[in-house]
């Protein structure tokens, strides 16, 4: 999977943080892909008490660990749990549980329909998400991510070596391959570091 070009990503994440043309639901969704590598099927499954409000700090749990999203992402969760508990009474919405409900009443919506409504904002979520997990993994032990993200820690240990550019045993895989085979396997770009271009270290921008 190609990643996407550093400044594409946070073009879209500019986007989705202030174009208020874009229904909250979908924004949402999509900054969380962005900032913090969810898949559209773990963010379709998010429910209201994956959010707590203490002292005036929202908290959103991915995973083991809630984590405090900055503003403006912040106001926009908020934004979202209000308009989700704003919905006319006749609508099955008012009552669900789901930040994200399906068609079907104390359903959510599937992660493949939640993808659609993404990508016709320009959005590929698995290529968002890649990026944003390589990311994350430069800058945060794996075993804080895994916690943080709600991902298993042998795929976060495994993201933290790419980010590191460990090609040991990418090198050593490769050596073994050709001891067995007569045909020449070339050996890995000395510039390339991972199979995903690395982006380059920015500060959050509202």
């Amino acid at each position: 999977m190609q990643a996407l070009d550093s400044e594409a990503r946070w073009e879209q994440a500019r986007r989705l943080l202030h174009d208020q043309t874009i229904n909250t639901e979908d924004r949402f969704a999509g900054l969380l892909v962005l900032f913090y590598a969810q898949w559209t099927s773990a963010v379709s499954r998010l429910a209201l008490d994956h959010i707590t409000i203490t002292d005036g700090q929202a908290a959103l749990r991915l995973g083991a660990q809630p984590i405090l999203p900055p503003e403006p992402l912040a106001s926009l969760m908020l934004d979202l749990v209000r308009d989700r508990r704003g919905h006319p009474v006749t609508s099955h919405a008012a009552t669900s549980r789901w930040l994200f409900p399906g068609e079907l009443p104390g359903r959510p919506i599937s992660g493949r329909q939640l993808g659609e409504r993404l990508r016709r904002h320009g959005l590929h979520p698995r290529q968002a998400r890649s990026t944003a997990l390589f990311q994350l993994a430069t800058d945060l032990p794996a075993a804080v991510l895994a916690r943080m993200l709600g991902i298993h820690i042998s795929s976060a240990a495994a993201w933290q070596r790419a980010s590191a550019g460990d090609w040991t045993t990418y090198a050593a895989s490769i050596s073994r391959r050709s001891a067995r085979s007569t045909e020449t396997t070339p050996n890995p770009a000395p510039n390339k570091r991972t199979p995903c271009s690395r982006p380059p270290s920015k500060p959050y921008e509202g």
